[in-house]
């Protein structure tokens, strides 16, 4: 028999705690093993039992569901919490998260939605717990997590993400020419998929519209469990990359579930050194799987006072789902831009040291985008192209060799060969 998922129901409206428990008991591997009506209560039977999942209602008396939650997250830390609340406004969600909630149910749901959320979140959770287990023998990877291991004692590719929580930073034209220069200048192989399901872009930035050749291709394949066609639907660039496009309509991307999406990225890095995925700006259930799944997470910002503010947020949340710190790193896009805020500010700001910038060149970006070439190739020698590079090699674990170094090398080079 699969492990049974134990629950604790906490809500302060009895008649609310024995309808969830009737509606799990038809779940054969979900076991209520207990309801408090507090949050105090729910602290001490969380204490008692443990259980895996803690359904929390947010509103109770003498401690609210938040406040038991971020009690929970340093108590009881191996039990995950979702949230329940009759309000569905994006603040309880990010103060629920915040907390260190892993899902936000509004009410009333149906079960089939109750049911699904307590089985994503045990896996993920149970996921991270062999993650982190298998974290010091990692520790070693200079581009952040090691790689995983495959069944037969090889190396499986690294998935990098490329997120950022605001638009308009640049984040897929980062991704695209990123994946070009791994591939181009450090001879690795790679695979990019457009993360952003309703509207990607990746396929506009590399001339590539095909309607019949998307993630959406496999949905049949996934629902059966088995990714025997993937490599039919991933298309070959001649930049020197492979690409998984996102569906071409946006109503398709509700066809993409998170666990599909984590069978897609683990069949993936099997065959690729590299999977670099290009995720959207939207924070929801089936991009938080890509960032679980990745080794490395490329945070994007730029020099504006809101993405300052929803990088200081991503985190909060970040280090609420437990993310190592060297997991996610920070890239200032357009970090020359002359708009009163100072790198320093940013740092400031969120608390720790930018890990990567890149300087705004808009004429060569736009240029590329424009004819469907990425600036990489088009426009190799633009500073911009190499600090994506310098990007690339911090990625892939080469030796970052500074400008300064670059022209003192080239003028050795110069010297050995001229004839005196």
């Amino acid at each position: 028999m699969a492990d049974q998922i134990r629950v604790l129901i906490v809500d302060d409206i009895p008649e609310t705690r024995d309808h969830l428990t009737k509606l799990l008991g038809f779940e054969s591997d979900i076991e209520v093993v207990g309801s408090a009506a507090s949050g105090s209560e729910a602290l001490r039977m969380a204490t008692e039992l443990p259980p895996d999942v803690i359904l929390m209602d947010i509103n109770m008396p003498d401690m609210d569901g938040i406040a038991a939650t971020e009690k929970l997250s340093s108590e009881v830390p191996s039990a995950a919490v979702v949230m329940m609340s009759v309000q569905g406004e994006a603040d309880y969600l990010r103060r629920s998260m915040l907390a260190g909630a892993r899902e936000f149910l509004v009410k009333p749901f149906s079960s089939d939605e109750l049911t699904a959320s307590i089985r994503q979140v045990y896996t993920r959770e149970r996921d991270k717990q062999t993650r982190m287990s298998a974290m010091p023998a990692a520790s070693g990877s200079p581009g952040g997590s090691a790689p995983a291991a495959s069944d037969d004692g090889g190396q499986y590719g690294q998935i990098i993400a490329v997120f950022s929580p605001k638009g308009g930073v640049g984040r897929t034209t980062v991704a695209v020419n990123l994946a070009v220069a791994v591939a181009t200048d450090l001879g690795k192989s790679v695979v990019l998929m457009d993360g952003s399901f309703q509207f990607g872009d990746v396929g506009v930035l590399l001339n590539l519209n095909p309607k019949n050749k998307s993630i959406a291709d496999l949905v049949p394949e996934l629902e059966a469990g088995e990714l025997e066609s993937i490599d039919t639907f991933v298309i070959n660039h001649s930049a020197g990359i492979r690409v998984l496009l996102a569906p071409p309509s946006p109503e398709m991307a509700e066809l993409i579930t998170p666990s599909g999406v984590k069978k897609v990225l683990e069949a993936l890095r099997k065959n690729h050194d590299f999977v670099i995925v290009d995720c959207t700006s939207w924070f929801n259930e089936t991009t938080l799987s890509i960032l679980d799944a990745a080794d490395t997470v490329l945070t994007m910002l730029s020099l504006e006072i809101t993405s300052i503010k929803n990088m200081r947020l991503f985190l909060e949340v970040a280090d609420q789902l437990g993310y190592e710190q060297n997991k996610v790193k920070l890239v200032l896009n357009r970090a020359d831009s002359s708009l009163g805020i100072r790198v320093s500010d940013v740092e400031s700001s969120i608390g720790r040291k930018v890990d990567h910038t890149i300087v705004s060149d808009g004429r060569s970006v736009v240029y590329a985008l424009n004819r469907g070439v990425p600036f990489f190739l088009s426009n190799r020698e633009a500073q911009v192209s190499q600090d994506i590079l310098r990007l690339a090699q911090a990625v892939a674990g080469e030796r970052v060799v500074s400008a300064s170094e670059e022209t003192r090398k080239a003028a050795q080079k110069k010297s050995l060969f001229s004839f005196r």
